[in-house]
Parts: C-alpha cells; sequence; structure tokens
C-alpha cells in the first residue's frame, strides 16, 4: 500500500469505475475512497468535505432499488467523477 497522493488518487478512481460497473459495492467504495488518507491530506480541506458527504449519499442510495429523487445513483456517480476530476486538477505533481 502506497501512501503517494497521485497513486491514491488513481486507487480511487479504479474503486469508482468499479462501482460504476457493479463489480464493488457503495459500502466498498466508500471504504476505499476513505482509506486514502494521503490524497485527503495533499488537498484544500473542502475537498474531504465534499467527498465524505458525496460518499454518505451514495452509500445512503444503495438502501434503495430505485432512483429516487433524493438519491440518484447515476447523479452521485458523476459528482464523484467530477471530484476526482478537480482533486486531480489541484493534486500536487500530478
Amino acid at each position: 500500500m502506497t501512501d503517494h497522493p497521485a497513486t491514491q488518487l488513481a486507487t480511487l478512481q479504479s474503486a469508482l469505475a468499479a462501482h460504476g460497473r457493479g463489480d464493488l459495492s457503495a459500502a466498498a467504495l466508500g471504504e476505499a475512497a476513505r482509506a486514502q488518507q494521503a490524497l485527503l491530506a495533499a488537498l484544500p480541506p473542502r475537498y474531504g468535505e465534499v467527498l465524505l458527504g458525496l460518499l454518505d449519499r451514495l452509500e445512503a442510495s444503495a438502501l434503495f432499488t430505485e432512483e429516487s429523487c433524493s438519491f440518484s445513483r447515476s447523479e452521485l456517480l458523476h459528482h464523484l467523477q467530477a471530484w476526482v476530476d478537480k482533486a486531480h486538477g489541484v493534486l500536487p505533481g500530478t
């Protein structure tokens, strides 16, 4: 396990892709994302707050079998991908 933020961002991107394919549960994605401590430490504090909020909503959405106006899985995945893209843009050395 590496603690380089860029590597951890790639790990998070892979976990997000696996979840999008249905190969990884929302809970496992959340666990994987929360484990990327070097990445979160390297980003501005707001990034961690936003990521945790998105993960909480994604995990809550897993309790529903259909899309609802409050918990749209596809919209949350879109927001998580946007978070990864923005993190890539501000992370030093990427």
